[in-house]
């Protein structure tokens, strides 16, 4: 998970650049891995969070508060304001014209490519699916789970330049599985009115049921609260920039929401045996979402380092983007020499990545000692890119260190659970007066006498 944030600007301490032929200095900075240099890495990591840009959160605030009181007539005057075009109630909500035009218009082989993509993530999510359950015991007592799916999701897509018909399909997909009854999609429209073409052909390959064209924290407002012509969620999914994030955090409560998302991270831990190209290449991936993603190598082999900082340099030349990698990595890159495989292992713990590859000898005994990742990437042949697109697995990650206690987007994040309990009057007798010194013990006298009153007669 990610969002786009502004920029932050960090000095880096204790770090050892290494110079390229050209006498330029590489964009990686390589250090020995100490208890030091992980805190410091720790405390820099951290400092991403969206818990850091409290200076929008009045205006966050504001716009919520007039979305919940004015509904259309303010969600309409922010489309205005922020998205240079005139909505209203006949055309805040995507046609099926339009849809049906979005899809004519995306190129047969990448609409294809979508379709096996959609596929995959369905068989995998098929998978998780859980169903209620009952234990019943021969004294009549009774107790189960009831699961069942959320009424009304709502998934949040960014618009304009940052459109990702990938993200579309990891946020519905789950949704469909769990069996949600309605799903409900928002993302802003350009200054013509017309949202972008892939991400509407991926939401009608993914089945959403009726789209908006409202972006920002007045869409996250109007999926929280509800106005005339939005309906009202139980759960907002989806990725978004800081306003978007903040939103999604002051609406919780009233709804539900995945998580917090921040800067999309990637860790790869590798040995000698790696191929110090896909470790560079792969570092990049993750490098070019903005200036606050984080791309991190530890490794136990010195030579690998220095090559893998040179495949960077040589990358740089030819990636579209390369101002953008380039502050990413300068902020918050790292090229980590450790002295030994448990070190690595304890600092990728430590760390927690969204994204974790691991390039080593034997990458399956590696990933036994990992115990904190949002995603785990496994040889030389598992890039990442394979996950946020293909391969099925959610792409939807904890961040920000959160995968010490976050998953990644599943079906039971659209699913709720009821508790069963249905005991007889059996059942109850054998243990009524211990629930009543547990409620007297606690002084809650009415609680002892709600079971009391049922055994009043002696019998």
């Amino acid at each position: 998970m990610r969002h786009i944030s502004r920029s932050v600007c960090v000095k880096a301490d204790n770090v050892r650049r290494d110079e390229d032929n050209t006498g330029e200095e590489e964009s990686m900075k390589t250090i020995k891995l100490t208890e030091d240099t992980r805190k410091d890495i720790l405390d820099r990591l951290l400092k991403r969070s969206p818990d850091n840009y409290s200076e929008y959160e009045k205006t966050v605030a504001d716009i919520i508060t007039d979305v919940r009181t004015n509904g259309d007539r303010a969600v309409f005057s922010y489309t205005k304001k922020f998205d240079q075009w005139e909505s209203h109630a006949d055309n805040i909500r995507v046609t099926q014209a339009e849809i049906e035009e979005a899809v004519r218009s995306i190129d047969r082989p990448f609409l294809a490519v979508m379709k096996k993509s959609a596929a995959n993530i369905e068989a995998f999510h098929q998978k998780q699916l859980r169903n209620s359950w009952i234990d019943t015991k021969p004294d009549g007592s009774i107790l189960g789970q009831r699961i069942l799916p959320l009424s009304v999701s709502g998934v949040y897509v960014p618009g304009g330049k940052a459109a990702y018909p990938s993200s579309v399909l990891m946020n519905v997909i789950p949704a469909k599985v769990a069996g949600v009854k309605k799903i409900i999609m928002t993302t802003p429209a350009g200054a013509d009115g017309k949202v972008n073409p892939g991400t509407l052909a991926a939401a009608s390959i993914a089945g959403v049921d009726e789209i908006y064209k409202v972006g920002g924290a007045q869409a996250i407002a109007a999926m929280a609260f509800g106005t005339e012509s939005i309906p009202k969620v139980d759960k907002i999914t989806g990725p978004g920039n800081i306003f978007v994030a903040l939103a999604k955090k002051a609406c919780f409560g009233y709804v539900s929401i995945d998580s917090i998302a921040g800067p999309s991270e990637i860790l790869v831990i590798a040995d000698e045996t790696a191929n110090p190209r896909y470790v560079a290449a792969d570092l990049l991936s993750q490098a070019e979402h903005d200036e606050l993603a984080s791309a991190i190598l530890i490794t136990t082999d010195e030579k690998l380092a220095a090559e893998v900082g040179r495949q960077i340099e040589g990358f740089l030349q030819e990636l579209s983007r390369t101002e953008i990698i380039r502050r990413s990595l300068d902020n918050y890159g790292y090229i980590l020499v450790a002295d030994s495989m448990d070190d690595a292992v304890e600092t990728a713990n430590a760390i927690a990545s969204e994204h974790l590859e691991i390039l080593t000898r034997d990458p399956y005994a590696v990933m036994t000692k990992i115990e904190n990742a949002g995603a785990i990437f496994l040889g030389a042949y598992s890039s990442e890119p394979l996950g946020d697109y293909y391969a099925g697995p959610n792409h939807i990650l904890p961040t920000n260190g959160t995968a010490k206690f976050f998953s990644p987007l599943n079906v039971d994040d659209f699913m709720k659970k009821s508790s069963l309990i249905s005991y007889s009057r059996e059942a109850l007798m054998k243990v009524h007066q211990d629930i009543e010194l547990f409620a007297e013990k606690e002084g809650l006298t009415a609680h002892a006498n709600s079971i009391r009153v049922r055994f009043e007669d002696g019998i």
